[in-house]
């Protein structure tokens, strides 16, 4: 006769292996919208941008001056401490209503492909679905790139410049 122990650890087995083909059923989904040039993106507190009734991100004209600016002083010789400060002494608010900017937003915000219009996707995935925890994609899996997926915010030669910017502050050359 089975212990009550050896009963509950088959139902827990059973739960893992629903939980694992659920896991595996929507990662097999969403690759394959990804593989078919389908758009998957969370909006949620991106500055610049709501989802329209469509699904595709839309400008929100206020927001989009503030990347705008973000972006225009780093060109300009700020760095993210010094952005930082810009926008707290003019009172400008985060996305999420905040007074007080992080410099790893900002960083980020100047990094974020979608600012130009592009979606770059599964650039994170999540290799053990039993922790959740996501690690970044250094190639283990395929990265789609999505050109053109919306309206951008700022131009691709600005983008551009910045990245080598960053890069070149990365290397310690500036």
């Amino acid at each position: 006769m089975e212990t009550s122990d050896s009963i509950i650890d088959q139902y827990a087995a059973i739960a893992q292996a629903e939980s694992q083909s659920r896991s595996e059923n929507t990662k097999f989904g969403m690759r394959h919208r990804m593989m078919s040039g389908k758009v998957i993106l969370n909006h949620t507190q991106f500055l610049g941008y709501t989802k329209g009734a469509d699904g595709v991100l839309q400008i929100v004209p206020e927001e989009a001056e503030i990347v705008r600016k973000i972006f225009d002083l780093y060109i300009h010789g700020n760095g993210v401490r010094k952005i930082k400060r810009y926008l707290e002494e003019h009172g400008i608010k985060t996305v999420t209503g905040k007074s007080e900017w992080s410099t790893s937003t900002i960083d980020r915000m100047l990094s974020n492909e979608k600012y130009m219009g592009q979606v770059l996707m599964q650039k994170t995935y999540t290799p053990d679905f039993l922790t959740g925890r996501q690690e970044k994609n250094e190639g283990q899996l395929d990265i789609y790139l999505i050109e053109d997926a919306h309206e951008p915010i700022i131009d691709k030669e600005t983008f551009d410049r910045v990245q080598k910017m960053k890069r070149h502050i990365i290397r310690g050359n500036i």
